[in-house]
């Protein structure tokens, strides 16, 4: 019996099926179907659009045929073949012409596919690999040809034919969406979709198979979604509410602010959920800024005030240290319970990181143990073995993306009973990607910034201009006004071997031609060898465009280092007596610690960083920023870095520094600095990024990426697939009355692929 697990050894011949094989570890025929074609052609070719070394596919008719003998061998036939689309002409040459002269006759056509040259001023190809188009090929191949990505030295139609095989013997498919939502969403059966997509008569066939086919890849993720918030809900806790005149009263009563309306209304329900026997399992998202880090104290007091303990898991140590000192801060004597000069109402507040003496290690691991520190803020150290809380009720994950899932499970242990989970985040996510990735969180936004929030100004700067020296004369402006800077850079330098530490940097590649935007606006794969364009059927008549012009050179330029940065910087003539230090994270804990003090106290003027600052920290008086290699920077990541200026009601300036004249660079960078909108950056950024990236399925190869479904763009699909996916999850948990479903969502999300779907 033939059926998907059938291997194509069994259908193609072995040189075929070793190509796919070894090519694209396709074995299978469910791997093959799940081959989908990049691009579509239909019989009519244009023999225009060329460039010298161009890998081409064209179907054209045979002009005229002439052969002669070689010069250097009589014996072989060199035989001269003239194309024609009707306008224009391709030569095409063979030098060993026995087959080609037999089939290629005027008249004939044929698919021709090869690296086009150009020969005394006409294009040619030579002794390119071809297929005779017969009369019947009109009902055969159908009216669309499909392209796929290169397999080893097999041509285009042959992998075509490969597919057309296969699905020629097969009779049925797994059907993973059921029968009645098929139905009630107008979609096509599986194997309808993949015949739709494979060999169509149309282009509307084609986009029936892939909405099909996006669907179900919606319907599966959110059935995943589904089934992870039908097993929280399952669980029982212990529901946590403040009382009155408790810690959380104490500390409201202190705050020199109002709060802004939406911390108001997040903390009510942040509130309502802890009261709740179900633990709460909530993403709180904001602005850079918006104040989640109060909305998260808040709840954690209201943990404490039920007699319990909450933990702040923070990805840095720089970032721990931070909130320890800004939540010690705010509560002043309330983070002195049972010490003298402590409120009656007060707690203590615990820090634990890897790099303690470890005297202040078995203190703080004795606090957390007895239930004396409320609130612990540590970094992964909280994940050990060793660390016993009393009666952990609330965790809160800063930064979520920078966990895995079983460090945000390992912590979550800890607790006697299933604690309240509360994730932060500082990247804005638009509304489908959380629809998409954090379907099983209920999501609070902050949107509103807190009252004396400055705007903050940004520019970009080309570092090749005359005028790039100003920069450092607008920082020494800045220092003299009694104000501190940050610059930033994307690795540390200084190394011995001259190796780049970057350092947590979130690096991006340089826009460069490896990546070619396709017709529906998706960049192509690497390794798509000139068939880029993704599964869209719009426009796929016309051939892969050009390699994007890059004016910068090809070799990859140094990137700055703090450590050469700060000795640049203390030669400056225009920053002399500019008190300056740096900070980064191969820097001892005590001498990362003190510096960020110092620059706190204002102590420093100029601190040269790597992204070690980018989350958390908060020195009000710091109110510019200057990002060298911006270029090289993620979109959101350069939104978190400006947003550490302008904290303190003093306006903020951020200058994005540049080292390349690349057009498609600089309208990223300028779109960066035209906005302070981060969920229109985040959708920028997103749009940049295939959503195999935003998922984490690029770790996974190309037979769980996502194909069809683009979060950004099918709203609708998504929705429709999340009210399915809910409806038969709530009706059939197990799934057990849909198994080929059932393994489906089993294949789609392995533990590694749930660690990047909790991270986002």
């Amino acid at each position: 019996m033939l059926d998907e697990a059938t291997k194509l050894s069994r259908l193609l011949p072995k040189k075929e099926a070793d190509y796919f094989a070894k090519d694209r570890r396709i074995e299978t025929v469910a791997d093959l179907l799940a081959f989908w074609p990049r691009r579509y052609k239909t019989y009519e070719s244009d023999l225009g659009r060329f460039r010298v070394g161009q890998y081409v596919t064209v179907v054209a008719t045979v002009k005229s045929a002439t052969s002669r003998p070689q010069p250097r061998a009589p014996r072989r036939k060199m035989l001269k073949v003239v194309l024609t689309d009707g306008r224009q002409e391709l030569d095409v040459t063979f030098f060993s012409a026995w087959t080609p002269e037999k089939e290629l006759r005027p008249g004939v056509r044929a698919i021709f596919a090869g690296e086009i040259g150009m020969y005394n001023q006409r294009w040619q190809l030579t002794h390119p690999g071809y297929s005779v188009l017969d009369d019947d090929d009109s009902g055969e191949r159908k009216a669309l040809i499909p392209f796929y990505r290169k397999v080893g030295r097999l041509s285009p139609w042959t992998v075509a034919e490969a597919v057309r095989t296969v699905l020629d013997v097969i009779d049925v498919a797994p059907e993973v969406v059921p029968e009645d939502i098929l139905d009630a969403r107008d979609l096509l059966g599986r194997l309808d979709a993949l015949r739709a997509i494979h060999t169509p008569d149309s282009r509307a066939e084609v986009e029936a198979g892939q909405r099909r086919m996006r669907y179900e890849e919606a319907f599966v993720l959110q059935l995943v979604l589904a089934r992870r918030r039908a097993e929280q809900q399952a669980l029982t806790t212990r529901g946590r509410s403040a009382i009155t005149g408790g810690i959380l009263d104490a500390f409201d009563a202190r705050l020199p602010f109002t709060l802004t309306a939406g911390q108001e209304r997040i903390g009510g329900e942040i509130a309502d959920d802890l009261a709740r026997e179900t633990p709460m399992h909530r993403l709180l998202q904001g602005e850079v800024g918006s104040g989640k880090t109060l909305v998260a104290l808040r709840a954690m007091l209201a943990v404490v005030d039920s007699g319990g303990q909450a933990a702040l898991l923070a990805p840095t140590e720089v970032l721990a240290q931070q909130h320890h000192r800004s939540i010690t801060r705010m509560l002043g004597d309330l983070a002195a319970g049972g010490l003298l000069g402590g409120a009656d109402q007060g707690t203590r507040v615990a820090l634990l990181t890897g790099s303690m003496s470890t005297a202040e290690r078995r203190a703080a691991l004795l606090e957390i143990a007895s239930g004396q520190a409320g609130i612990v803020i540590g970094t992964h150290a909280l994940l050990q073995d060793n660390v016993q809380f009393a009666d952990l009720a609330l965790v809160v994950v800063d930064e979520q993306h920078r966990f895995g899932v079983e460090q945000r499970d390992a912590l979550r242990a800890k607790g006697t009973q299933p604690p309240h989970v509360l994730v932060m985040t500082a990247t804005p996510i638009p509304r489908t990607v959380a629809m998409t990735v954090f379907g099983d969180l209920e999501t609070s936004t902050l949107r509103e910034l807190p009252a004396g929030r400055a705007p903050i100004t940004s520019h970009v700067v080309p570092e090749w201009k005359d005028w790039f020296p100003r920069t450092w004369e607008r920082v020494a402006e800045e220092v003299r006004l009694g104000r501190q800077v940050y610059v930033v850079c994307p690795r540390i330098g200084g190394d011995a071997d001259g190796s780049d530490d970057l350092d947590g940097a979130d690096i991006v590649v340089p826009d460069r031609p490896s990546r070619v935007a396709g017709p529906d606006g998706h960049a192509g794969s690497d390794a798509d060898d000139g068939h880029g364009e993704g599964p869209s059927g719009e426009g796929d008549d016309l051939e892969p465009p050009g390699d994007i012009e890059v004016e910068e050179d090809r070799l990859p330029r140094p990137l700055h280092g703090v450590v050469e940065t700060l000795a640049q910087l203390q030669a400056e003539p225009a920053l002399a007596g500019v008190r300056m230090a740096m900070l980064h994270g191969r820097m001892p804990s005590e001498d990362k610690d003190s510096t960020m003090l110092a620059f706190a106290a204002g102590e420093v003027d100029v601190l040269v960083s790597t992204t070690v600052i980018e989350v958390g920290v908060d020195v009000h008086n710091a109110s510019m920023m200057v990002i060298l290699d911006a270029d090289r920077f993620g979109v959101s990541q350069l939104h978190q870095l400006r947003g550490r200026v302008g904290r303190g009601g003093l306006p903020g300036l951020c200058l994005l520094v540049s080292g390349t004249p690349n057009d498609q660079t600089g309208q990223r960078l300028e779109s960066v600095a035209a906005t302070l909108d981060g969920f229109e950056l985040a959708r920028l950024d997103l749009s940049q990024r295939r959503e195999g990236d935003i998922l984490g399925a690029a770790q996974h190869g190309s037979r769980t990426q996502l194909e069809f479904l683009h979060v950004l763009e099918h709203e609708d699909c998504i929705e429709a697939a999340r009210e399915d996916a809910f409806a038969l999850v709530a009706a059939d948990p197990t799934l057990a009355a849909h198994p080929d479903l059932k393994k489906a969502v089993d294949a789609r999300v392995d533990a590694e692929q749930a660690a990047y779907l909790e991270r986002g």
